[in-house]
C-alpha cells in the first residue's frame, strides 16, 4: 500500500480507537464469564491476592492459589470453599431443587500450593505439578509482591535482589510456564498487578519502583508480542493502583491538605475495579483515575516541573515516614531479641 494512503488508514484507526474508548464511558462493556475456567493467583495468602481469589470464586472459577505462606494460603482457600458452598445453596434454591444431599456433596474446586515465586526452579516445579493435578491455566494473575522499606544505601543487597525477583522476575517464570499452552489454543488471560509506582516514582523506594517499572515493561512488551503474533485470543490486563490500604506501606503520607482528596484505596474497591477491567478485557486500569493524569503530566513536563509538582503534593518524600516506621520496628525487634 502507498505510504500516504496507509498513513490516512492509520490515522482513521487511531481516531476510531478514541471513539470506542469514549463510548465505554456511556455503554458499559459486557463482562465475560470465567465459570469453570482455571485461575492461578500468586500471593493469594493475604491482601489483594486473597480478595482476587474471593472475586473469582464468586464467578465460579476454579482456583489455584500460590503463596509462600502456607497458613495464609489455606485460610484463603477456606474462604473460597465457603463462597462455593453459598453459591451451591443459591443455585440449588433458585432452581427449586435444594436438598441436603446436593449441598453436602458439592465439591469446591480450589487447590493450594506453597511456592516461592522469587525462585525460578520452584516456580517451574510447582507449575508442572499444577499441570498434572489441575490442568492448564486459563487466567494467570501475577499478584505477589514485597517491599524492603529501606533507603538505597541502607538496603542490604539481598533485599534488593529479593524485591526484584518477586516483583519482576517472577512474572517471567510464571508466564513462561503457562503461556505455551495459551499460545497453542489462542486462549487465556494474563494479569499483571503492578503499581502506580511502576509508572512514576518517588524517593526512598528505589528497589520497589525499579521492580514495578520492570513488571510494567515486561507486560507491555509481551502485549505487543502477542499482537504481532496475531494471538488476539490471549488478553492482557495491567493493574496500576495508587497506594492501597493493605498495611504494605503503612505510614506513607502525602501533604495533609491533599490527603482528603487522595486517600489510600480500600483493597476491596481496588480489586473490584481490577476485576471489572479483567472481565471486560480492558488492557490497563489505573485507580483512581487521577493516576492517568499524573502519569500523563510526568510524560510531558520537564523534570524540574515534575519535582515542583511532587513537592506541592508532598509526594517527593511520602515514603519517608513509612521507611522510618519500618526501621523503628526492626530496631525494636533487634532489641527484643538481644541482637
Amino acid at each position: 500500500m502507498n505510504i500516504v494512503a496507509e498513513f490516512f488508514v492509520v490515522a482513521f484507526k487511531v481516531l476510531w480507537a478514541f471513539v470506542l474508548s469514549a463510548l465505554k464511558w456511556f455503554v458499559r462493556p459486557k463482562e465475560k464469564s470465567v465459570a469453570g475456567q482455571v485461575c492461578l493467583i500468586t500471593g493469594a495468602g493475604s491482601g489483594l491476592g486473597r480478595l482476587f481469589a474471593k472475586e473469582f470464586a464468586r464467578r465460579q472459577a476454579i482456583l489455584v492459589l500460590w503463596d509462600i505462606n502456607s497458613q495464609g494460603n489455606e485460610e484463603t482457600a477456606e474462604m473460597v470453599r465457603q463462597i462455593y458452598k453459598e453459591l451451591a445453596v443459591c443455585l440449588a434454591s433458585s432452581a427449586g431443587q435444594i436438598s441436603e444431599h446436593k449441598v453436602t456433596t458439592f465439591q469446591p474446586q480450589v487447590y493450594t500450593y506453597v511456592c516461592d515465586v522469587g525462585k525460578r526452579d520452584n516456580v517451574y516445579q510447582t507449575a508442572e505439578k499444577v499441570r498434572r493435578e489441575v490442568g492448564d491455566i486459563d487466567v494467570l494473575v501475577n499478584n505477589a509482591g514485597v517491599v524492603s522499606g529501606h533507603h538505597l544505601l541502607e538496603c542490604p543487597d539481598e533485599l534488593i535482589e529479593r524485591t526484584m525477583m518477586v516483583n519482576c522476575h517472577a512474572h517471567f517464570w510464571t508466564t513462561k510456564a503457562f503461556l505455551p499452552k495459551m499460545l497453542e489454543i489462542n486462549h487465556g488471560h494474563i494479569v499483571t498487578v503492578a503499581s502506580s509506582l511502576g509508572l512514576f516514582s518517588t524517593a526512598g523506594v528505589e528497589d520497589y519502583c525499579a521492580s514495578k517499572f520492570g513488571a510494567v515493561g515486561f507486560h507491555e512488551s509481551l502485549s505487543h508480542e502477542l499482537k504481532a503474533a496475531d494471538k488476539d485470543g490471549i488478553k492482557m490486563t495491567l493493574v496500576c493502583p495508587y497506594l492501597v490500604d493493605t498495611g504494605m506501606f503503612r505510614g506513607c503520607r502525602i501533604r495533609k491538605e491533599i490527603e482528603p482528596f487522595l486517600p489510600p484505596l480500600k483493597p476491596e474497591y481496588c480489586v473490584k475495579q481490577a476485576m471489572n477491567a479483567i472481565l471486560t478485557d480492558q488492557p490497563m486500569i489505573c485507580t483512581p483515575r487521577l493516576m492517568y493524569m499524573v502519569n500523563f503530566m510526568k510524560s510531558i513536563l520537564p523534570f524540574e516541573a515534575v519535582v515542583c509538582m511532587y513537592r506541592f503534593l508532598g509526594a517527593d518524600k511520602c515514603m519517608y515516614p513509612f521507611i522510618a516506621q519500618r526501621k523503628q520496628a526492626m530496631n525494636n525487634n533487634e532489641a527484643k531479641n538481644g541482637i
